[in-house]
């Protein structure tokens, strides 16, 4: 900002007579100045003195310059309040404001007076230094509502995080139960398995062992009726026995270790042996053309007891067996797979 020009020297006179504004010996004479109310209406934005006196425009220059000093300050205060860098100016030297100012009201026609400006200037840099706290405290509250929005966005998250952990755990925890329950099923699956495997195999060695012991009762045969048979051929109308058809003279064996409890001719059976085994069954052999043991006699498995005929009442050679237990009669086809034999 430029300087303020010096203020123009007062012209010498002889007599020692001063006038600011007369003529001088090269001027010629001024007409008379009547001023009027359209002639000195205030012109908004500057100012004007009404009256002059000894040194007027060093008074009038002194007025501006606390009016640019105020404005200066106000402006340097805004600008520390904005941050921005001040700007330079250069101020001309001014005499004593106290000395210039007189007591009197301020000067008719002037639209801004000094104290006035000062005000303004004041006004000003509190309505700058307003917003600026105003945009301060804007800001902070700006800062504030985003670090609750913050904090609860980071609340939210963690919450959908923990129920996802949850979910996620939840989901694991049934897959691993669920794996749990499939391979104890599948080992107790494996493990009756092997029982039942286990059980099958030392029920066949026990039939292997019994096998050793018992015997099927005669060979080269075949079945011709089966145990419970219904036929008008027998008396009780079905087959109490297992008939196997085979020429006769075909050896008959003791199916195991026993006594003979019967021998002899039957009726309807024709030569009938009884043998008693050691649990007491009885063995029933029927239809013989002939019988080689005798009661009370002992017998192993295998032996030789009579041979296959046709005696009584039949319509073949053929050896009919009946099995009796404490129950009654049971089929012998059953009883000898029992006992491991298989017809």
């Amino acid at each position: 900002m430029a300087s303020n020009p010096p203020a123009p020297e007062a012209p010498f006179r002889p007599n020692g007579t001063f006038a600011y504004g007369a003529p001088g010996a090269d001027e010629g004479p001024f007409e008379e100045w009547n001023p009027t109310a359209e002639s000195v209406r205030p012109v908004r934005g500057r100012h004007r003195v009404a009256k002059q006196r000894g040194g007027g425009l060093a008074r009038s220059s002194t007025v501006l310059g606390v009016g640019v000093i105020a404005a200066v300050g106000a402006g340097g205060m805004a600008s520390a309040q904005t941050g921005k860098p001040p700007v330079s100016i250069s101020m001309p030297d001014l005499p004593n404001v106290g000395s210039l100012i007189s007591d009197e009201e301020t000067p008719k026609g002037s639209s801004t007076p000094l104290s006035d400006i000062g005000r303004m200037a004041a006004a000003d840099t509190a309505a700058d230094t307003g917003a600026e706290e105003g945009a301060d405290a804007g800001e902070a509250l700006r800062a504030r509502i985003m670090a609750q929005v913050e904090q609860q966005q980071g609340q939210a998250q963690s919450k959908a995080q923990a129920a996802a952990l949850a979910a996620a755990e939840k989901v694991a925890a049934e897959a691993a139960a669920k794996a749990e329950k499939e391979a104890k099923e599948k080992a107790e699956a494996a493990k009756k398995k092997a029982e039942e495997e286990a059980a099958k195999k030392a029920e066949a060695e026990r039939l292997a062992e019994l096998a050793k012991q018992y015997a099927l009762p005669t060979s080269s045969y075949t079945v011709t009726s089966t145990f419970g048979q219904a036929g008008a051929y027998w008396s009780s109308g079905y087959h109490t026995g297992l008939d196997f058809a085979a020429p006769t003279g075909t050896l008959i064996k003791a199916v195991h270790t026993g006594t003979i409890t019967s021998a002899g001719w039957d009726g309807s059976y024709g030569y009938k042996t009884v043998l008693t085994l050691d649990d007491g069954t009885e063995v029933w052999y029927a239809h013989q053309s002939s019988i080689n043991v005798s009661v009370g006699q002992k017998v192993a498995t295998g032996d030789v007891i009579g041979r296959v005929g046709a005696t009584g009442n039949v319509t073949g050679a053929h050896l009919h067996l009946e099995v009796h237990t404490g129950s009654g009669s049971v089929d012998p086809a059953a009883w000898l797979a029992g006992k491991g034999l298989s017809i």
